[in-house]
């Protein structure tokens, strides 16, 4: 029989710095999905996943091994502060495997607690098809293209994509 790996999400601490610095750089390399060149020093890691409205972290609950992470902050600031945003990361040796779909899922969750009101993504990259299609599946709408919002690592630009969600549909007047 296969055996499953059980992923659970919860919030970050600091022994899982490393790792998370690991698969966050390891995004920022490919350049391309996150807008940030910079690569994360440990030492900045833990004021930017502390200065989160929450960060949580995939692990994989044999082994403790972090597989993936998601950053939830505020969108905006005043009239718009119920605007949340989210960032994403899998481990690439760990793609394919749902992760993307349970951070994105615990992020929904977690954004509600928090009383956001709606969940949106400033700039999903067009060639992001993972991405595309998984928000697509849990209900996120599409807003719209910007043209050449992204720059490639290989020097090209590319489009991207603006989504959100709502995140208390029944209260929606």
């Amino acid at each position: 029989e296969e055996n499953i790996m059980e992923i659970i999400i919860r919030e970050y601490s600091e022994k899982d710095l490393e790792q998370m610095v690991e698969i966050w750089n390891e995004v920022i390399d490919s350049g391309i999905a996150f807008p940030q060149t910079e690569r994360l020093t440990q030492h900045e890691a833990a004021a930017f996943f502390d200065e989160q409205s929450f960060t949580g972290a995939a692990v994989n609950a044999d082994t403790q091994e972090i597989l993936g992470l998601y950053t939830l902050h505020p969108n905006n600031i005043g009239r718009c502060g119920h605007l949340s945003n989210a960032s994403y990361a899998v481990k690439s040796v760990a793609r394919g495997l749902h992760i993307g779909e349970k951070l994105v899922l615990h992020s929904i969750k977690k954004s509600k607690e928090l009383g956001f009101k709606i969940l949106q993504f400033n700039a999903v990259v067009k060639t992001n098809y993972s991405a595309l299609k998984l928000y697509e599946k849990l209900g996120f709408v599409r807003l719209g293209t910007i043209p050449g919002g992204f720059l490639m690592k290989n020097g090209k630009y590319e489009d991207i994509i603006l989504f959100y969600h709502e995140l208390n549909l029944e209260q929606k007047i």
